[in-house]
């Protein structure tokens, strides 16, 4: 169905309307039409707009996992270091020898379990729930 519409335009935009039309070999009307066509949908830069959009919001997801993750590291890590510190005994200045020794067999198996876990894909970060996420800072309780 069409419906006609009249407009008033310049002289040389009708001009230039008209000289396309016949190196097309269209119709006045289907030169107007495709125009208007064109400037009524959607450009390039709506849909890169609308694009980066979706970036954006997907890295800001992305963002705030890690910010939770990391807070959660943090977190873990100082526990661990308040702990260790609580049950630790002094070492003898006689028996430093021997617990360096027991040190590093103890960190070489560590960091053998950590390259184990992460060659399987598995984090520690992953058995805690998603929908857990630490106090934000300044809100943490002090144990």
């Amino acid at each position: 169905m069409r419906d006609r519409l009249s407009i008033s335009l310049p002289v040389k935009l009708i001009g230039r309307v008209a000289d396309l039309a016949e190196r097309k070999r269209l119709s006045r009307s289907a030169i107007v039409e495709a125009a208007l066509d064109s400037f009524l949908s959607p450009d390039s830069a709506d849909m890169q707009e609308a694009a980066f959009t979706r970036r954006l919001d997907r890295l800001s997801r992305q963002a705030a996992r890690v910010e939770r993750d990391l807070r959660i590291s943090t977190e873990t890590l100082g526990l661990f270091i308040r702990f260790w510190l609580t049950i630790t005994p002094p070492i003898a200045p006689e028996d430093h020898a021997t617990a360096q020794v027991k040190g590093r067999e103890r960190f070489e198996g560590f960091v053998d379990t950590l390259g184990k876990r992460i060659q399987k894909g598995q984090s520690f970060l992953d058995e805690i729930p998603d929908d857990i996420s630490p106090p934000a800072a300044g809100e943490q309780d002090d144990q």
